[in-house]
């Protein structure tokens, strides 16, 4: 009885002193590739610090009619929904948001964190690079910035011919009747 009492204390002993080196050092805190993990992540800059540069002088590229649009696209798992301002042809973001994206996905962070409307901003339109780990919801971006831009688009297109598609002096006749044809047929190019 006493062997076995002894043997018991000297196994929990020589177990005791062997888990105590497992602490949360980075020698010996489990594998080396944790451990270097854990070390690069301490040097590496982080990448969402990096500054977006914004040229104050730039403009969007295209005729845009002033105003307030909203633009919708497709992220990972939802609707991302932007409303751009237009103002003298300079593009401003006022608001990103998102539906059904995961925390644990790298665009959830960029919308939330404003670095897609810098993004926005800086390339004033929707050619803007793709954030790591988030390409679909930077597609999604891109697609919602591309929609609200092509409403503008279309708005300046209303406002050049008088808010109606121009029509031909032969089209107009043919639709008002005044040359008792009646309705167009719909061969007329």
């Amino acid at each position: 009885m006493k062997r076995t009492t002894t043997a018991i204390a000297c196994s929990a002993a020589a177990l005791a002193l062997g888990l105590s080196g497992c602490g949360a050092s980075f020698e010996g805190s489990g594998s080396k590739d944790a451990a270097s993990a854990e070390q690069l992540a301490l040097r590496t800059d982080d990448p969402w610090a990096a500054e977006v540069a914004v040229d104050g002088a730039a403009r969007a590229e295209g005729a845009y009619a002033d105003g307030v649009y909203v633009g919708r696209g497709r992220g990972m798992e939802g609707a991302i929904t932007v409303t751009l301002l237009l103002d003298d042809g300079r593009i401003t973001c006022l608001e990103m948001t998102q539906e059904g994206e995961s925390q644990s996905r790298g665009g959830y962070e960029a919308i939330r964190d404003g670095l897609y409307a810098e993004m926005i901003e800086a390339a004033q339109g929707a050619d803007i690079d793709a954030v790591a780990g988030a390409t679909i919801t930077t597609a999604g971006v891109k697609q919602a910035v591309a929609d609200a831009l092509a409403q503008a688009e279309i708005a300046a297109g209303a406002e050049t011919t008088g808010g109606a598609a121009a029509q031909s002096g032969e089209d107009a006749a043919a639709t008002s009747g005044a040359d008792g044809a009646g309705v167009p047929t719909g061969k007329e190019a």
